[in-house]
């Protein structure tokens, strides 16, 4: 008998046992990812229901304070993006990013510690930290990636982070990879801040946790009261200032810069996807050593690539006009008002201070959507807010003021949100 003849007398017996095996298996896997599915498309179908589905219009053009979308006629206002000084498509930033691609490619294909450091790299983190007024600084690919990266490298599990209960996702989901006791003060509260600061005493360090500035509602934080509260109670400070970097304060260096607290806050995060050119990108500011120890420690920064060299070449660009001139910056507070006050006067809730957040309070998820869709076809590109990104019964439409925007940019918009409030009831 041949080794062949053998082998198949062996198999076939195996096979009619392992057919039948085969097809229950398969059964079962079919079984088990239909149930899935049902699970997938029932928590779909209830998004839609609660009217909080987050659709994507699609934008035909670069992105500015005019915008060619997707079955649209002609421009549309945008007024919903954190292009907050009009740099996305600055002349002056675009040919900055051509000129590192061509100059450096497309990408390095590398994280940092292995070959993914390039000159253009350290040139930028040297002019951030020079534009925060701090000793050192540390790229990301994104200021999601830097909060991920922070807390767990700084607190162990005898420190204390103290975190204000609105804080960036992002925030909250560092904060969960850290052993550090966690304590969450009421919004802005600095009364119950200070009874947990007196509950966290005994830890080793405390970090005080907060936006500079609240996205969802464009609330500055009360810097002073809490570095004032931090240096009573021996803790450090730490802000996200992705709403803020470029534009806050009288050089456009942020929250503190705008509260007089530059010297008193000893952590920034922030990022490059805003109002520094838009791209992409996030950053830590700080201390050296604690720069240093991210560096070999942090893992979005360890095990992620580095950044584009034309992301890196547009921020530079966009960092070097602020740090030569705040024209920019300061031509926001004006438009700012203008909007702010023209929509009070309609009749309007509009949350928040003096920031060019500004949120057109409505309550319900459903009308929130539906505004923002007749928006649209008034030629206003503007979206609605609701759960998860804001409280149940917080629905809103988040407008957001653009230095690149005209006054007749603005005006436009006002005319566009009176029409549609008295359509949907908003306003008499």
């Amino acid at each position: 008998m041949s080794l062949c003849t053998a082998a198949r007398l062996l198999s076939a017996p195996l096979r009619s046992v392992s057919q039948p095996r085969a097809a229950n298996a398969s059964r079962a896997y079919a079984a088990a990812a239909q149930a899935v599915l049902s699970v997938l498309e029932s928590e779909l179908d209830a998004i839609r229901t609660a009217g909080t589905w987050k659709g994507e219009r699609v934008i035909t053009s670069q992105q500015g304070p005019r915008i060619s979308v997707d079955g649209s006629r002609g421009d549309i206002l945008n007024f919903c993006a954190n292009n907050y000084l009009g740099l996305s498509n600055h002349p002056e930033v675009v040919k900055a990013g051509i000129d590192a691609l061509k100059k450096y490619g497309a990408g390095l294909s590398s994280v940092r510690f292995i070959c993914g450091t390039q000159s253009i790299h350290k040139n930028l983190e040297e002019k951030l930290a020079r534009f925060h007024e701090r000793e050192d600084c540390i790229l990301y690919a994104s200021c999601f990636d830097a909060n991920a990266g922070l807390f767990e490298v700084l607190l162990g599990p005898d420190d204390a982070v103290l975190s204000d209960e609105l804080n960036h996702a992002s925030i909250i989901d560092g904060i969960r990879l850290c052993h550090a006791k966690r304590f969450r003060y009421k919004h802005m509260d600095l009364n119950d801040l200070e009874e947990k600061l007196k509950e966290s005493q005994s830890s080793r360090l405390r970090l005080v946790v907060t936006d500079g500035v609240f996205s969802m509602d464009g609330d500055v934080a009360p810097l002073q009261g809490i570095c004032d509260l931090a240096e009573q109670y021996g803790a450090l400070v730490f802000i996200d200032e992705c709403h803020a970097t470029g534009f806050l304060g009288p050089r456009g260096r942020g929250t503190d810069e705008l509260l007089g607290v530059m010297d008193r806050v000893h952590i920034v995060n922030s990022t490059l996807g805003k109002a520094l050119g838009g791209a992409a990108g996030g950053y830590t500011v700080g201390p050296k050593a604690l720069i240093e120890l991210l560096r070999q420690r942090s893992r979005p920064y360890l095990f992620s690539n580095s950044l584009p060299p034309p992301v890196v070449g547009c921020a530079t660009l966009a960092v070097e006009l602020l740090l030569a001139s705040n024209e920019i910056a300061q031509s926001m507070a004006a438009k700012t008002m203008r909007f702010r006050n023209n929509m009070t006067q309609a009749g309007f809730t509009i949350s928040g201070t003096a920031h060019p957040i500004c949120p057109v309070m409505l309550g319900d998820a459903r009308l929130a959507s539906l505004m923002a869709d007749d928006m649209l076809k008034l030629g206003v590109y503007v979206i609605g807010f609701s759960y998860p990104v804001v409280p149940k019964g917080k629905a809103r439409i988040r407008v957001q003021i653009s230095a690149a925007h005209t006054d007749e940019d603005i005006d436009r918009a006002v005319d566009a949100f009176i029409q549609t409030g008295r359509k949907h009831g908003v306003i008499s």
